[in-house]
């Protein structure tokens, strides 16, 4: 019955050929149209790139605009020494007008500094103080006009408060008192009518301002903490990179080894985590307000106010727990199925010993996805950016004219201005009403798609350079005698030369589902206001049905590109031998394909556990490298999340070595066994160690099999 299976459902077994002796070095080019499609859109990407360039600015994206919409603090302009936007009236942005036109219905300037002390028009405009209160004025302003004229035409603001500079923006700085919130030292205001009310009044709206500009406040705070730890964080990326080569050199000399200390290690790092909690959990043991729950206290931005509830500690502790208890039952009824993966791994060690530079590679696959990355974001960066400014008028009354289009240079004589005498034509966003402008978001899409399709290319030619290197290793008979000079170098020469469509196919394949996902991923985020049950939940069934899709497609296009090295045929030829050899060895891919990626697992979160200890530790202050500490941050959280996200990248483009090694063995060992019986005449490629462990395993596995049908 097996063989029927084989021979029917999933093609026809390998036969053997006397002449094969691994990678076929004549071989043609294949998928020729896909190559030229790439090509072509390649151009296309270069011109959407020249375009966005040459219209685009990204002054807009990091300096503040005025309401004339020029810049703050840009070199070679009148505002080069005033580097911060001073808000008017900053209780005005908490209007709605904020979301939707992304611009405070407030005059604003550009100032050298933000204001420091407390102070009113009314009391400064006959008294010294009026030439510091000038400076927050409009440009050209002079003392010609009465109180309530000035106030009317907004060319002063009627109150200045202490404020602090936030992104290069003045807010008002809010601290607490004796449990009281207020704004400077003092408690009081007076308005431009001489009235004076409770500051508590300007803290509500400075506070609802505040609230509506959160989510940039937190983005900028983040960016402040990069710009002071960004030092550090490459510290513990170079910590985490020397980590990972460390662990893979000694993992070529001692594989069986160093895959139990990994094993143990993660089992005792897991260990001290739990430990670690609940030592933090008794010890806010009857501290005032660590009782609260996390449903009472709601989401903060300021997330070390979780770190003194006990609630968090308990729930940090049950999770490594359960974690830890996975990875212990997964261990003990793996047990024999480690032992032939710790095999697989040791003729890994063998294959990178003698292709060392394939160690390497990484470093330009990471070049060349840099390279992508860099290209994407800057062009999505002139794209958003390559709008004209748009005047409007704002009023704060009822004015007819309100949020129409106006010229900044003739609003003062216009018909507009005399009928709302207190409206004001200033900068409100970038745009256009052009073609091109009309055309941007397709434009950003196009870009999004090809850099996709591009980082997706870049990494099915490494994949293919280490499965071309690997499987020469595997189908030289006498290693190293028969292994080729420079497998690296030829696989990669191959690669490009023969292959760039079906690289193109598979990427193309792979990118055209990511696009579709980041689509849903924004209708979704449109859709969550709606209330429609049945449309949320077909949206939920998408999106889990185009990721099961992606990682498909990622594991058959691995194993084709693995194939394509080996027989040169194209993509959907290569994609369906695979597929039919896997299928035919599937007891196999179960027993040591799935469990080497277990192992490999537990590699990665040595790295990045003991790596994201050791900042944890040290953004905290709790231990010191050198004799000066961890900088001052908003958020200690920004530097560790990096470094353990970063540690992670990097230890998988090292393990990512050792898995394509991994695979591509273990698809020559299937075609091996199909195409050879270990006779003389045709005697088995892999090695006698790796031959004893590997059937006797699979026959043990193929006969509980067999007991269990």
């Amino acid at each position: 019955m097996e063989d029927e299976r084989k021979d029917g459902a999933y093609g026809t077994p390998q036969k053997y050929d006397p002449t094969f002796k691994g990678p076929i070095y004549h071989r043609g080019c294949t998928d020729i149209i896909c190559c030229v499609f790439l090509l072509l859109a390649i151009v296309g990407y270069v011109a959407v790139g020249i375009i966005a360039w040459t219209h685009g600015d990204p002054r807009k994206v990091i300096y503040p605009t005025d309401s004339r919409g020029e810049f703050c603090g840009q070199k070679g302009t009148k505002n080069a020494n005033k580097p911060y936007l001073f808000y008017f009236n900053i209780v005005k942005c908490a209007s709605p007008l904020v979301l939707l036109e992304f611009q405070c219905p407030t005059p604003q300037i550009c100032v050298e500094k933000c204001p420091d002390r407390y102070l009113t028009y009314l009391n400064a405009h006959k008294s010294q103080d009026f030439q510091y209160y000038k400076q927050f004025c409009v440009p050209g302003f002079q003392n010609t006009k009465g109180v309530a004229e000035v106030l009317r035409d907004g060319d002063c603001p009627a109150v200045l408060i202490p404020s602090k500079p936030l992104a290069q923006r003045c807010f008002p700085a809010i601290h607490a008192h004796k449990g009281v919130l207020m704004v400077g030292n003092e408690t009081t205001y007076e308005d431009g009518h001489g009235s004076r009310k409770n500051i508590t009044e300007l803290v509500e709206g400075a506070k609802k301002a505040n609230g509506v500009l959160e989510a940039r406040q937190l983005a900028m705070r983040i960016f402040e903490d990069y710009t002071v730890s960004w030092y550090w964080i490459v510290i513990g990326l170079v910590i985490a990179m020397l980590m990972s080569l460390l662990f893979i050199v000694l993992l070529r000399f001692l594989a069986g080894i160093m895959v139990w200390v990994m094993i143990i290690m993660v089992i005792l790092v897991l260990g001290y985590g739990i430990f670690h909690c609940y030592m933090e959990y008794v010890r806010l043991r009857g501290e005032a307000g660590s009782d609260i729950s996390l449903v009472d206290l709601g989401f903060q931005t300021d997330l070390r106010v979780y770190l003194h509830l006990r609630q968090t500690w308990m729930a940090f502790m049950i999770i490594l727990s359960i974690l830890e208890a996975i990875i212990i039952l997964l261990l003990i009824f793996l047990r024999k199925r480690i032992l032939i993966a710790i095999a697989l791994i040791k003729e890994a060690s063998r294959a990178v010993g003698y292709v060392m530079c394939s160690l390497l590679y990484p470093l330009v696959t990471f070049f060349l996805l840099c390279l992508c990355i860099a290209y994407w974001a800057s062009t999505a960066v002139f794209l958003s950016t390559s709008n004209e400014a748009i005047y409007k008028i704002f009023d704060g009354g009822t004015c007819q004219f309100a949020g129409k289009t106006c010229n900044p240079e003739t609003f003062a004589s216009s018909n507009e201005s005399r009928l709302c005498p207190g409206a004001h034509c200033q900068f409100a966003f970038y745009g256009g009403e052009s073609g091109y402008h009309r055309a941007l978001l397709g434009l950003q899409i196009f870009n999004a798609f090809m850099f996709f399709w591009l980082a997706n290319f870049v990494l099915a030619l490494g994949q293919v350079t280490l499965a071309g290197a690997f499987a020469s290793y595997y189908w030289a008979l006498h290693k190293p005698d028969d292994l080729p000079a420079f497998p690296l170098f030829s696989a990669f020469g191959r690669a490009l030369r023969y292959h760039t469509g079906s690289l193109a196919f598979g990427a193309l394949i792979l990118a055209i589902v990511q696009i579709i996902r980041v689509m849903l991923e924004y209708l979704d985020q449109r859709l969550k206001a709606a209330e429609n049950k049945f449309a949320k939940f077909l949206m939920t069934c998408l999106k889990c049905c185009f990721w099961c899709l992606e990682k498909f497609i990622r594991f058959l296009n691995r194993n084709a590109y693995i194939m394509i090295a080996i027989y040169g045929t194209n993509f959907c030829t290569s994609a369906r031998n695979a597929f039919f050899l896997l299928m035919r060895n599937i007891i196999r891919v179960a027993v040591l394909d799935k469990v080497t990626d277990f192992l490999f697992l537990l590699g990665k979160l040595l790295i990045v556990g003991s790596v994201g200890i050791l900042a944890f530790f040290f953004f905290t202050h709790r231990i010191r490298i050198v004799q000066d500490t961890a900088p001052p941050l908003n958020y200690y959280w920004v530097p560790i999340l990096t470094v353990i996200i970063g540690s992670y990248l990097i230890a998988h483009g090292f393990f990512s070595v050792y898995g394509m090694c991994v695979d591509t063995l273990f698809l020559c060992f299937c075609e091996d066994l199909e195409r050879n019986d270990g006779s003389q005449e045709r005697p088995y490629f892999m090695s006698p160690e790796l031959r004893d462990i590997l059937l006797k395993g699979s026959a043990e596995e193929g006969k509980r099999a067999e007991v269990e049908e």
